[in-house]
């Protein structure tokens, strides 16, 4: 019995009709030598490229913007092929984002621009958080989420951001005039004083000198102005010689857009290197001797009066000491003073 049920099933298969043969394309093989022998660039490069592991692409794009010198070597990277662009756009790759790659000039500022940096800020990077918001706070007017992610720049002890929140508190920026915290900026700036800013060491040298915002200390203040003053002489602490990238694109920023501030009557800080603008009439303070030049911070004025307006201001208040009998050394210019309104910046800081 059991060998006619097995002769009646090979029966049954052989009278049923045969299915298609299904032909499957060959897989490319990942060794690097041609089937006759012979070796290709292109092909050994691109079997190389589909057989590595997406954790070391990652860790190599992950290093190159880190790295990268320029933002296009970074964007180069991302329109080199899908893959890339899917992993360049990774939350470990964005949060180590240097801030030249970070760096956006103000004449390719973009939607696609804008939504790079919010991307950056969502991944943890702080530098990013610190730049689109300063960008937000000062030349897009949106004060709130500027200010929130400076704030969460400031929680990553970011010195800048410490430092850019005190100016903010000291200036009552994006508010009235009533709004000024100077508990608050002094806090601010002992804090990025502490990360080794030396503006926010100079500012709170001053403060603790004036005894604005917290309790006179000129012994102290003084040794905080001299432990400045000595460091960017040694050098022992690295200063930035030329202005953060942020502040470049501020000042860029209102460069190309000459009305943006003239409606409302307001001006930018005559530091070359800050950037920043007003956010209401008369919130920067003025020079107490010649008036025509004002800053955001005591800081600001320190460096623009150590590069060029010691010799602007003081040959302008010579010329209006020396009496007019003296022609010739009114025209040569020099000297020096002291003054100080309310409100005014005093000359002559460490």
């Amino acid at each position: 019995m059991e060998r006619r049920t097995s002769q009646r099933r090979k029966v049954a298969a052989l009278l049923q009709p045969k299915a298609p043969r299904v032909t499957r394309k060959r897989r490319r093989s990942s060794s690097p030598v041609h089937s006759k022998g012979e070796t290709t660039g292109n092909e050994i490069a691109g079997d190389f490229f589909y057989w590595m592991p997406d954790d070391l692409v990652i860790t190599i794009l992950s290093k190159l913007s880190s790295t990268a010198s320029r933002p296009s070597d970074f964007i180069n990277a991302i329109l080199s092929c899908k893959r890339f662009r899917l992993l360049c756009l990774t939350k470990l790759v964005l949060s180590r984002a240097s801030v030249r790659v970070l760096a956006v000039k103000a004449k390719n500022w973009s939607d696609s621009a804008h939504r790079f940096l919010w991307c950056c800020c969502m991944a943890g990077n702080m530098n990013a958080c610190y730049m689109l918001g300063m960008i937000r706070f000062y030349c897009l007017g949106s004060r709130l989420t500027g200010i929130s992610l400076l704030a969460k720049a400031a929680i990553g002890f970011h010195a800048r951001a410490l430092y850019s929140l005190a100016i903010i508190q000291f200036n009552g920026s994006g508010g009235s005039k009533r709004q000024k915290d100077l508990q608050a900026g002094v806090a601010f700036c002992a804090r990025a004083a502490s990360l080794g800013h030396l503006n926010a060491l100079r500012e709170f040298g001053h403060c603790l000198q004036d005894g604005y915002g917290v309790r006179q200390n000129i012994l102290q203040g003084r040794r905080c102005l001299i432990h400045v003053y000595y460091n960017e002489i040694t050098g022992e602490v690295k200063t930035d010689k030329e202005p953060h990238p942020v502040n470049v694109f501020m000042a860029d920023w209102f460069a190309h857009r000459p009305g943006t501030l003239e409606k409302e009557d307001l001006r930018l800080c005559s530091n070359k290197g800050c950037g920043r603008p007003e956010t209401r009439m008369y919130e920067f303070r003025r020079c107490s001797l010649c008036g025509t030049v004002n800053y955001c911070s005591r800081a600001c004025q320190a460096m623009d009066w150590k590069i060029s307006h010691k010799m602007r201001c003081t040959a302008g208040l010579v010329r209006l000491r020396i009496p007019a009998a003296f022609p010739a050394v009114a025209a040569a210019g020099g000297g020096g003073g002291d003054g100080g309104d309310g409100g005014a910046v005093e000359p002559a800081p460490v």
